[in-house]
């Protein structure tokens, strides 16, 4: 069966994605189910479409980060998980990243061929109603902490109504249905603990950045899954 060329060049460009190191034109032709001869051109027209793409035969290819998809490259299915994704961001975020969210589908929307922004705009698939359970922290400044590696001081209420001081280190922040939860180290229990935002009473971000890698944090994590939340 015939593969439409802006397939092709997508499944091209996917494989190039997952190389760091360059790669002989053989292994991407082998991969992707094309003559060498029409690797060749598959990356000439890339090349000449801004695909930042260095090497020459004999030698190898890799693409250097940064490059854009060109708007003819989204699949059906992928303009539909986009939209499904921005939906349901729309439902379940704060409104900073609702509204972000919004404005990048429609950025996406506004280079796209005519056929394909209508069908961004008559999209069939949707998610439920808005969670109801309101967060007393802003959820765009715990994730501002998250990105520069802050500690956090929460006053956080449990279950019972009783009230604790928690400094903790947040490395990811999980959106659920009903409820929004920080993952973090806290300095209390010196363990991971999981802290629903909709029980943060107040909190601080302190300038000061906590002593081990997000990275890190978020690979240890992983590794247990059973991790308790703070009730």
């Amino acid at each position: 069966m015939m593969v439409a060329r802006s397939e092709r060049l997508l499944t091209l460009l996917q494989t190039l994605r997952r190389y760091r190191r360059p790669v002989t034109g053989t292994v991407l032709a082998e991969e992707t189910g094309v003559s060498l001869r029409t690797l060749y051109r598959d990356i000439a027209s890339l090349q000449a479409q801004g695909a930042m793409i260095e090497g020459e035969a004999g030698i190898g290819y890799v693409l250097k980060p940064g490059f854009m998809l060109p708007p003819m490259m989204f699949s059906e299915e992928e303009l539909e998980a986009l939209v499904l994704g921005s939906r349901w961001v729309a439902r379940a975020a704060e409104p900073r990243l609702a509204n972000a969210g919004a404005d990048a589908l429609a950025k996406i929307a506004a280079v796209l061929p005519p056929d394909m922004r209508d069908m961004v705009d008559s999209a069939t698939l949707f998610v439920g109603r808005k969670r109801q359970d309101e967060d007393k922290a802003d959820v765009s400044a715990i994730r501002k902490a998250i990105r520069l590696e802050r500690i956090l001081e929460l006053h956080y209420g449990d279950e019972q109504g009783r009230i604790s001081r928690r400094r903790v280190w947040p490395f990811a922040l999980g959106y659920f249905e009903h409820v929004r939860i920080i993952m973090a180290w806290c300095e209390l229990r010196q363990d991971f603990r999981h802290f629903r935002t909709d029980r943060i009473i107040d909190m601080t971000i302190h300038d000061t950045r906590y002593p081990r890698r997000r990275t890190i944090l978020l690979k240890e994590w992983r590794d247990t899954q059973d991790t308790p939340i703070e009730h």
